[in-house]
């Protein structure tokens, strides 16, 4: 340690009689440990014991403490010598100093033997850009021709591997540091988002840099500045893996299916095998949910992805569709075979119990099948035919599988029936809205409803949406029938409000409603003929509607807006988020989708982030699918304000909802 001296009693009066500018500081406590007379007047202090005093904490900078603990590190570590200039401020006066620092051992602890040499006048410019660059975040090295460093401000400092490390070690990929070589040479300076070498491990930075001359030299030498960027490239790899990937399962989606799936299938076909889609859904999985409830459901779901996956081999792949239902993907030379030989061993292992809540349950599964032996592989056409398929096996008796045959075409014609039965009902006012309270979280008193849309059906009952929306959606209807729901929650406020309930009532907006030119006319009419107070009716729209045009969405949002209603984002978190439209558009509300409810014990982190944004953004959190206590008391530990779910209510019929209320 030949650059680190020992503190000597015996030197104090020669230090003490020198002219030269000397102290000691102690960089554990912060404060001056010792000073000569001419540091004394550096520091404008009356004696020893008043500098000793000052605690040089209270005002000192992150950028500086930081600096300060990369000295000790290097004393330590390389018995380095620093000759900077510095700004001190004593008594709130700048003072620019040429100062030398090196380590000094005092009573076994490393303090700072500082030598300051001279007094430095720059003008007002030089001086806060030395000032800028020593506290700014930004990464800033200097290097020689040769890659060998010359200077690093202070961030730059405390994030390199090892003081030593050149220009081109700093890459964990030699081909980043080639390209920006090559960069150089062609126009003087290159950009490029690179992995490299830090005391924290591996990180992304996103690197500037550009050809120069040394100040001090003269000679040719790199200015490099990096921005760590890390955290972005952990959230963007994670909104594409949920924008590809089932959030409950962790299985591909269907975006997943054509983006990483369909390739496979592609090659198999190339290559002279057969390929075969397995529709698989399971049996009467709504017993689940209404009987044990949505997270004893969700759970069932968790882990028959589970056994599927553990039956699949190399050259079958699994995803989940959305609800229960399953998509096996599979190759081979006779494919049919291997498809009938695994499609048994599947509803053996699905139909196995597994306990839930306590209870011993099991559920069957039905499975279609669909085969492309030669020719051009159409996905889409595949997926119907197994579709198809599958729903013979349930017709069979489920538990079953069944292959696709043409006469199973004849079923699209009954969906065409039901779709006729559709427009009937909606033209004879069959379709009516019911509602599930919105709890206030922090006095459980009911406060507003969601309406959702029923089918009072003549002859089958009350149907659930999933028995028409998709007919819906797919047959030009939804449009109509979110007007009528829109139609009958709106004059349902205004009943409630004449019966002394200040209620607030929620309405689902459609893609195909949100993207209608005739919207916000629409939504007008309906306040207008009701009597319903714009600022008591929520308009719910999904994260998708957000990412189409801006321009389109934020002239629908804002027409909305002017009328008065709210603006909600519902099932937030499940879709391929841009969290920046949330700051563009006039949103009110955030939406926590239920799936992130129901998964808080074992990965809370999303939810979490969530109800961190709306709290930073001021947007109101509602909760959807809450159903337990404990859900709830998490929920209200940060600032949730309001909730839906099981545990208040489900989904009533309007005089049952006022009963409720009451």
């Amino acid at each position: 340690m030949k650059n680190v001296i020992s503190w000597q009693g015996d030197n104090l009066p020669m230090l003490e009689a020198l002219s030269l500018p000397l102290w000691v500081f102690d960089i554990d406590h912060r404060r001056v440990f010792w000073a000569n007379q001419a540091a004394l007047e550096v520091w404008g202090a009356d004696s020893l014991l008043e500098l000793q005093s000052r605690d040089m904490s209270r005002d000192m900078s992150v950028s500086v403490a930081q600096r300060l603990n990369q000295y000790r590190q290097d004393f330590e570590r390389d018995n380095a010598v620093f000759s900077e200039s510095w700004t001190l401020y004593p008594k709130g006066q700048p003072r620019l100093l040429k100062v030398v620092f090196r380590g000094i051992l005092v009573e076994g602890r490393m303090m700072m033997f500082c030598e300051a040499q001279n007094n430095l006048s720059v003008d007002p410019t030089t001086l806060r850009s030395a000032e800028a660059l020593m506290h700014t975040s930004m990464l800033v090295t200097l290097y020689d021709s040769a890659g060998m460093v010359l200077y690093r401000n202070p961030s730059a400092r405390a994030k390199v591997a090892y003081s030593s490390e050149t220009w081109r070690q700093h890459f964990i990929h030699d081909g980043d540091w080639q390209a920006l070589q090559q960069g150089i040479a062609a126009t003087g300076e290159a950009r490029q988002l690179a992995q490299v070498h830090t005391r924290q491990g591996m990180r992304w930075h996103e690197i500037a840099v550009r050809a120069c001359r040394d100040g001090v030299s003269g000679q040719d030498a790199l200015l490099v500045t990096e921005v760590d960027i890390t955290d972005l490239k952990h959230a963007e790899a994670r909104a594409s893996f949920l924008a590809n990937h089932d959030v409950l399962t962790g299985l591909p989606n269907r975006n997943g299916i054509r983006s990483e799936l369909l390739p496979y299938l592609q090659q198999a076909l190339r290559d002279g095998r057969q390929v075969a889609l397995m529709f698989i859904d399971l049996d009467r999985f709504k017993n689940v949910n209404d009987s044990l409830g949505h997270a004893s459901g969700d759970e069932m779901l968790i882990r028959m992805s589970g056994r599927l996956s553990q039956l699949l081999g190399h050259d079958e792949k699994v995803a989940r569709l959305g609800g229960d239902e399953f998509l096996v993907m599979l190759a081979a030379p006779d494919v049919a075979e291997r498809a009938e030989t695994l499609g048994r061993r599947i509803l053996q292992t699905l139909s196995m119990p597994m306990r839930l809540s306590g209870m011993d349950v099991s559920v069957s599964a039905s499975i279609g099948i669909s085969v492309c032996g030669e020719g051009r592989l159409d996905i889409e056409r595949m997926m119907r035919h197994a579709d198809l398929a599958m729903y013979a096996a349930k017709d069979a008796g489920r538990n079953n599988l069944m292959f696709f045959a043409p006469s199973l075409e004849e079923r699209s014609q009954a969906q065409l029936a039901l779709e006729r039965d559709i427009r009937r009902g909606l033209d004879g006012g069959e379709f009516i809205a019911y509602f599930q309270p919105r709890v206030d979280v922090a006095s459980g008193r009911i406060i507003g409803a969601e309406a959702l849309a029923r089918w009072q059906h003549p002859l089958r009952g009350v149907l659930m949406p999933d028995t028409f929306i998709p007919l819906c959606e797919d047959g030009g209807m939804v449009r109509e029938l979110g007007r009528q729901i829109l139609t009958q929650a709106a004059r349902q406020q205004r009943q409630w409000r004449d019966r002394g309930l200040e209620l607030m009532v929620s309405v689902n907006l459609s893609p195909s409603q949100f993207i209608d030119p005739a919207l916000a006319g629409m939504v007008e009419q309906v306040l207008r003929d009701s009597g319903c107070q714009p600022d008591r009716l929520e308009l719910e729209i999904t994260e998708s509607v957000l990412l189409g045009d801006d321009e389109q969405t934020m002239q629908t949002l804002q027409s909305l807006r002017a009328l008065g209603v709210r603006i909600a984002v519902d099932d937030f978190g499940t879709g391929y988020s841009n969290l920046a439209y949330l700051q563009r558009y006039p949103l009110t509300s955030l939406k926590i989708d239920r799936s992130f409810v129901s998964d808080l014990e074992r990965r809370p982190a999303i939810a979490e982030m969530i109800t961190t944004l709306c709290r930073m953004m001021g947007l109101n959190m509602v909760a959807e699918g809450v159903e337990t206590p404990q859900q709830l008391s998490w929920l209200a530990e940060r600032g949730c304000q309001e909730y839906q779910g099981f545990l208040c209510s489900p989904a009533l019929p309007s005089h049952l909802f006022a009963q409720l209320v009451l």
